[in-house]
């Protein structure tokens, strides 16, 4: 047997421990992640003119590349290791929805991704060539929530070189049409249903605070309100914040649910990025 596997080899390793899902548990689960982002999701998601499926359509991604040959060894696969680990948080947790995928996208955002193509521009989403994801859920005494209060939820990406670097330099690119944006459609809370309207705002608001780049994306939604009455439609939203880290040829996308602060992402990202050392190209 020879000690160097070769990378198809590796992959076909590492899908041996991937459960794959059903598309109605796939849809289920990804309305819930989809819900992180804003108290009243379906009014915004019906705001943004598009429904959840089609906010996260599946688009054909380009053949996925390998990583530029290097002087030293190169990682391929992203070992579990790679990723938060549970003593990194500071509460017990639960680790679910573990998942590993080729060619995913290094999804920043749902609805950011909504307001580029509601103004005929490309999501702007860069691919991956291998992925791990997974979602930290504290311990409770009952059953989990359905909304992710509390939760921690993780993306890492193996990228090109060029194509992890660009992420970061051109972000304020991606988020800049989306400054300012005024969503309009149909909506249903409850039994009430009309067409509503709300503002929303995208900003890059640190830079720089873990790994060889890393940066804060802050998304703020006004309260939606009836356009035909002006009354106020469910519950105002909560800011969100995602924080985007690369070291080396790897990205993680991190944000945590509607209890967590950004002083709290920022120290989860540092220790995202002391975890990533071992596995990105080149190491730390």
């Amino acid at each position: 047997m020879r000690d160097d596997l070769t990378f198809v080899e590796r992959i076909q390793r590492e899908l041996r421990d991937v459960r794959w899902l059903d598309p109605e548990e796939i849809r289920s689960r990804a309305r819930r992640r989809s819900q992180r982002r804003v108290v009243v999701a379906a009014v915004v998601l019906a705001l943004a003119g598009v429904s959840a499926v089609a906010v996260a359509a599946p688009r054909t991604p380009p053949p996925p590349v390998q990583p530029a040959a290097s002087a030293g060894p190169t990682r391929h696969e992203i070992t579990t290791d790679a990723l938060l680990q549970p003593a990194d948080l500071p509460q017990q947790v639960d680790v679910q929805l573990s998942q590993s995928g080729l060619g995913e996208p290094v999804l920043l955002d749902h609805l950011l991704g909504a307001c580029r193509t509601s103004q005929g521009r490309p999501d702007g989403w860069q691919y991956s060539i291998l992925s791990r994801s997974q979602t930290l859920v504290p311990k409770r005494a009952g059953a989990i929530l359905a909304e992710s209060d509390g939760l921690v939820t993780q993306g890492l990406f193996r990228l090109t070189p060029d194509a992890a670097i660009e992420l970061l330099a051109t972000l304020d690119d991606l988020v800049a049409p989306c400054a300012e944006w005024n969503s309009v459609g149909d909506y249903k809370v409850g039994a009430a249903t009309g067409t509503g309207a709300a503002l929303h705002r995208w900003a890059v608001v640190q830079r720089g605070f873990a790994g060889d780049g890393a940066a804060l994306l802050r998304h703020t939604g006004a309260q939606p309100v009836d356009q035909k009455t002006g009354e106020p439609v469910g519950a105002a939203p909560r800011p969100s914040s995602t924080a985007v880290v690369r070291v080396g040829d790897l990205i993680t996308v991190l944000s945590l649910g509607q209890a967590g602060t950004e002083l709290e992402l920022r120290s989860l990202a540092q220790a995202a990025a002391r975890r990533m050392c071992a596995a990105a190209n080149p190491a730390c």
